[in-house]
């Protein structure tokens, strides 16, 4: 009974993390959402458009947010020591890398026009497409900031910090995709191109928003976070070159992870806008749910971190149990929703019927895709909170690049085992690379709670 009650206790802590930042993905991946449904009502070649840029601006984003996604581990072990300055060397550190990274991103989404014709992306679409990744670009910049603000306040555990400023930011969207992709109060109709600019002053708002409530919430290592003075690059075990070579892997694991679903938008686009958009509708309805597991797994890399920070090794490996549990249990229950309503949600993206029919029929397959999601991402947030990043890291490229991608172009466009060419041949590598992803993750689960439990006997030998 004991066991039991603090298995309980551990599930009560993550799901008390967890249901704040399952609200601040909301607001994330609603905005995406929006941008699809406002897109879909202009026409085709826009929702086409906005779903190709989307695919080319996503893994240079995640790319930010993964390596932005060290200041999280970063602080939680920080505070968990009671270490205000290094917590607030950690964001500051953030701050300074995220701007300048998100500056230097920027020229890479203007040169994507050759690519995307090298791609082979329908003529029509690719104008439209290079305006949304001009406009979107902007935001690159805001983003660094805020993913440096958002990393800190979850480490600290006040994720309802990063849920307030989510929703203000997609306010802003809903209104600037009004006013952007339809052209009212006098301004010029976009189209699919609003959605870029919108997104951009959303990412602004949230970025001011959480400013002033970290400003507010005068948590230990706040004070004086955001004056010029003293230093905004460490030296020493907090070094900018520890930061990267924690948040470096982090970002190019979810480069890495995203990309494979760049290419696939990609080689998809060559079946013409319809097939782009019915693959787009199904990918987008799972990235929404995507934040359960995901802000799961954030849950799981602040209270790791934390109880790492603490000295508290005797709990870890009850808190990995509680929280892979959790993840799974999820991943049935959404995987069974899908199941049970995909013609009714591919419905609600577009009333085209040969779009809609495809779409129910890929949300088969994203039904599946759930489990081995939700199991992944959940072992790579327990190792972030391990500050464990490189290891995983290969594990990934072989799991996506490895695995997923070839099978997926040999299903889907090259006709092996006779299959017809179309995206659900990509959707079945899509399953087996998260298959893989999970295995291999959860044996360096394994690995490291070994490795801590050795290292904590070792301490305590006289």
């Amino acid at each position: 009974m004991r066991a039991l009650s603090l298995h309980l206790h551990e599930a009560g802590v993550l799901l008390r993390l967890t249901g704040p930042l399952v609200l601040a993905q909301v607001s994330q991946t609603a905005m995406g959402l929006v941008d699809t449904v406002m897109a879909g009502r202009v026409s085709a070649v826009d929702l086409a458009a906005v779903a190709v840029g989307s695919s080319i601006f996503f893994p240079v984003y995640l790319f930010l947010i993964g390596l932005l996604s060290a200041v999280t581990p970063l602080v939680a072990q920080a505070y968990g020591r009671g270490d205000g300055p290094a917590v607030r060397q950690s964001m500051r550190q953030g701050m300074a890398i995220g701007l300048i990274t998100g500056c230097l991103l920027m020229p890479l989404l203007w040169s994507m026009r050759p690519f995307m014709a090298w791609m082979g992306v329908d003529a029509e679409v690719i104008p439209v497409t290079d305006r949304y990744l001009f406009a979107i670009s902007w935001g690159l910049p805001l983003a660094g900031l805020f993913f440096a603000l958002k990393g800190g306040g979850d480490g600290f555990a006040k994720p309802r910090l990063s849920m307030f400023a989510g929703f203000l930011g997609l306010g802003v969207n809903i209104v600037a995709n009004y006013l952007l992709i339809y052209g009212h109060l006098g301004l010029p109709a976009l189209g699919g191109v609003g959605c870029g600019w919108a997104t951009t002053l959303s990412i602004l708002a949230m970025l001011a928003a959480m400013a002033v409530l970290l400003k507010k919430s005068r948590t230990q290592g706040t004070d004086r976070l955001f004056t010029l003075t003293g230093t905004w690059f460490g030296s020493g075990a907090s070094s900018t070159a520890a930061f990267l070579r924690l948040g470096v892997p982090l970002g190019l694991a979810l480069f890495i992870e995203c990309s494979i679903f760049t290419l696939i938008a990609l080689f998809i686009a060559k079946l013409g806008a319809q097939v782009v958009a019915a693959h787009q509708i199904a990918l987008n309805f799972s990235s929404q749910l995507y934040m359960l597991p995901y802000s799961l797994a954030m849950a799981l890399t602040v209270h790791v971190g934390y109880t790492i920070g603490r000295g508290r090794l005797g709990r870890l490996a009850r808190i990995v149990r509680t929280g892979l549990v959790l993840a799974l249990a999820g991943s049935v229950c959404t995987c069974l929703v899908v199941l049970a309503f995909s013609w009714e949600i591919a419905g609600m993206y577009t009333p085209d019927p040969m779009v809609r029919d495809l779409a129910a029929t890929l949300l088969l397959f994203a039904a599946i895709f759930q489990l081995p999601d939700a199991m992944q991402v959940n072992c790579g947030g327990i190792l972030r909170g391990c500050k464990d990043t490189r290891v995983p890291l290969m594990l990934m490229v072989l799991a996506y690049w490895g695995i997923g991608l070839p099978l997926g172009y040999g299903l889907g466009l090259a006709g092996l085992g006779g299959m017809e060419p179309g995206p659900q041949g990509f959707w079945i590598g899509l399953i087996c690379a998260l298959s893989a992803a999970a295995v291999l993750l959860g044996g360096r689960v394994r690995v490291m709670l070994r490795r801590l439990r050795e290292a904590e006997v070792r301490a305590a030998r006289p």
